[in-house]
């Protein structure tokens, strides 16, 4: 059996899009996807951030979620289904799930999801019920809309994947985590085909308030669009965003047996741990560049045949220089002939789903052979000596791979390296 695994399909819903082909056009013009926030809550609280990457399609308006799914979901949840329909779709299944597919056994399909917070409106709107209206009124649904593994749950009963459904919550390197979680299970010969990705929904008042005190969040409250500005020297912070993306990933020998379309390998994963500050990256990146090296290794790859990273590039005035550190000293002199894509410049930082949201848009620059852009960039910190994609920038020809990085608060790093086909 081939050791293999492959990209077959790809969904997702993001501040740019309602599916992958809006998200990838408008990734790929440098579109912003941070608006101003005018729920009433902003002034209720008298928060001191009042600007996020809200959805550009509400769920119920994708036409892939239901009125009384929608009811049984946390936002997270909802999100998870719409992103994982798309991809179930776009690798070409015949049916809506394992157990009505011919081509498919449920009990050779896992599904990985990755979550940062998980259900944080359930939970909080649930202890604003038992506050104000006592604990009769309190849902029965809550434990299971707020728990984080329900979107992983959701996603294996919505399409009868029975391998396992297993939930990563390692802050924002959860759905990059969750990529190695898929390609071991496939490798390991436990499934044939894996729902891989993340889900986030946190934009609600405390998060926000809670990220503002940490002095985390850019306060360009007057200028969303431009307020996310990684690698610029005038950066202050990351911008909230929301939503899902999920990818297909299946096992060579099983995709090609059913004629499937497939976008890249997942060549290889690597995942490591600071162990030095439960919010700060180590400044010496030594725990990012470990997890850069083992990927790369994993997967077999020529560091000289990376041509494009998409990066973890928050817009913090933190994290931004280790990560630069990191890729030079995982590819040395061959940086400079890297295109580095910082697209939470767009889409504001999804936190858990921001992994899968990013290894989306590598997938998409392999196959397309297009660099998206990193928008907001005027003044380059020259404590970072990247070559960064400001406009769409086409890649190479022949064999090439890409790299999507994600480091996470508790000093976690993961990953995901994509090879063309």
């Amino acid at each position: 059996m081939s050791h293999k695994v492959v990209v077959t399909g790809l969904g997702a819903t993001s501040p740019l899009g309602g599916d992958v082909a809006t998200t990838w056009e408008n990734a790929l013009k440098g579109v912003s996807g941070i608006i101003k926030l005018e729920d009433s809550w902003v002034e209720e609280h008298d928060l001191p951030v009042s600007i996020a990457g809200r959805l550009a399609v509400d769920p119920l308006e994708s036409g892939r979620l239901s009125k009384v799914e929608a009811k049984r979901h946390d936002p997270s949840g909802q999100y998870a289904l719409v992103a994982a329909r798309e991809a179930w779709e776009d690798a070409g299944f015949s049916a809506e799930n394992a157990e009505d597919a011919e081509e498919l056994d449920p009990e050779r399909i896992g599904v990985a999801f990755g979550t940062g917070i998980g259900g944080v409106w359930t939970l909080l709107d649930a202890w604003d019920t038992l506050r104000d209206k006592g604990p009769r009124r309190v849902m029965p649904m809550t434990v299971p809309m707020l728990m984080p593994n329900s979107n992983a749950a959701a996603v294996s009963m919505t399409f009868k994947a029975r391998a396992a459904a297993q939930t990563v919550v390692s802050a924002c390197a959860s759905s990059t985590e969750s990529l190695s979680l898929g390609l071991a299970m496939i490798r390991s010969g436990k499934a044939d085909v894996v729902i891989a990705g993340g889900s986030e929904a946190a934009i609600h008042p405390m998060p926000l308030a809670a990220f503002a005190k940490m002095q985390a969040l850019s306060r360009r409250n007057d200028d969303p669009a431009a307020a996310s500005r990684p690698y610029d020297t005038d950066r202050d912070g990351f911008v909230m965003g929301e939503g899902a993306a999920v990818l297909v990933l299946e096992s060579e020998e099983h995709a090609k047996a059913r004629g499937a379309r497939i976008y890249a390998e997942l060549a290889g994963t690597g995942v490591s741990a600071d162990s030095y500050h439960i919010t700060a990256p180590d400044p010496s990146a030594l725990g990012a560049t470990r997890a850069l090296k083992e990927a790369l290794e994993d997967g077999q790859v020529d560091p000289t045949s990376v041509v494009h990273v998409n990066a973890h590039a928050t817009s913090t005035p933190a994290g931004d220089v280790p990560e630069s550190n990191a890729l030079h000293a995982a590819f040395g002199e061959h940086t400079k002939k890297i295109a580095v894509s910082a697209t939470k410049s767009m889409t504001g930082h999804l936190l858990g789903g921001a992994g899968a949201l990013e290894a989306v848009l590598t997938v998409k620059a392999v196959a397309d052979r297009k660099a998206p852009c990193t928008i907001n960039l005027e003044n380059q910190d020259p404590e970072i000596d990247l070559d960064v994609v400001t406009e769409a920038r086409d890649l190479p020809e022949g064999e090439i791979a890409a790299v999507s990085n994600s480091f996470g608060f508790g000093g976690h790093n993961a990953v995901a390296v994509f090879r063309s086909v």
